[in-house]
């Protein structure tokens, strides 16, 4: 899988792309991962990216000319256009569902934006989706980039050590995960469960599905009355694709109830 991130900030995925689970898939060649410095295509001697904002108020907004240049020459790189993902506080919120469908895609553009926001024609004529990672603020789109990324190469064949890991991870079966324990056998007073010593593989698979429904139950009720009703990641899944595009209308009416602060190039 292929990732083009375009970013102001390029130094800051450096440390990320060379440790943890990227830094392996990246070794591996299971992830290989393009940085493309926006300010490189910026305007004039000066490389300008971004200019006051239409109608007055505060902050600066990115420029529509080198964000398009920049994501001209991140297609252009290699054969395949790509899906154009915009990390942002407007987009659909990110979850288990959304990351096995973009995991499928061969290639994601990552537009990481800046400052109070970006030109809203770039969004409307460039962007295939946006991707939310939490209703709350942040500088830049650089660190929703690094969790999608690290979220999509987890589910990437040959990327984790034991290849079933990604199957029992929370969220994966619509239940958050069963307790880990590891020596010493008493913690300050407190022991392992004694299924977990007994050697009895059943009993032990059996104590770990009751855990998880046990604390989905205390910590997320929610995840239980969805799968009730079922996931609803299937039929989103299917709606959406490896290849299809969604308005921005569309994108839009889903997040009408959220926050609408001026951070569209923030998280």
């Amino acid at each position: 899988m292929r990732f083009d991130v375009i970013t102001l900030f390029p130094d800051l995925f450096r440390e990320f792309l060379a440790a943890g689970i990227v830094g392996r898939a990246v070794e591996k060649r299971i992830v290989e991962v393009m940085l493309h410095d926006l300010r490189s295509h910026g305007d004039g001697a000066y490389r300008k990216v971004d200019d006051t904002p239409y109608g007055g108020g505060g902050g600066m907004v990115l420029l529509a000319g080198p964000l398009s240049r920049c994501l001209d020459g991140a297609q252009a790189a290699v054969s395949g256009r790509g899906r154009v993902v915009l990390m942002s506080p407007q987009g659909r919120p990110l979850d288990q569902a959304t990351c096995r469908r973009l995991a499928r895609e061969p290639r994601l553009l990552l537009v990481c934006g800046r400052y109070e926001g970006i030109d809203e024609r770039f969004v409307e004529t460039r962007v295939d989706e946006e991707v939310s990672i939490g209703d709350y603020v942040l500088s830049g789109g650089e660190l929703p980039a690094m969790v999608l990324m690290e979220a999509l190469a987890r589910l990437l064949p040959g990327a984790l050590g034991d290849a079933t890991a990604a199957d029992r991870d929370s969220f994966s079966g619509r239940l958050l995960d069963h307790p880990h324990y590891t020596r010493p056998e008493v913690f300050e007073g407190r022991g392992v469960p004694g299924v977990l010593l007994s050697g009895d593989h059943a009993a032990v698979e059996r104590w770990r599905a009751e855990e998880a429904r046990r604390i989905t139950r205390r910590k997320r009720p929610d995840l239980l009355a969805t799968e009730a009703g079922g996931d609803p990641g299937a039929e989103r899944d299917q709606q959406a694709g490896p290849s299809s595009d969604r308005t921005r209308d569309d994108a839009m009416a889903k997040r009408a109830d959220r926050p609408d602060a001026a951070q569209r190039g923030r998280s």
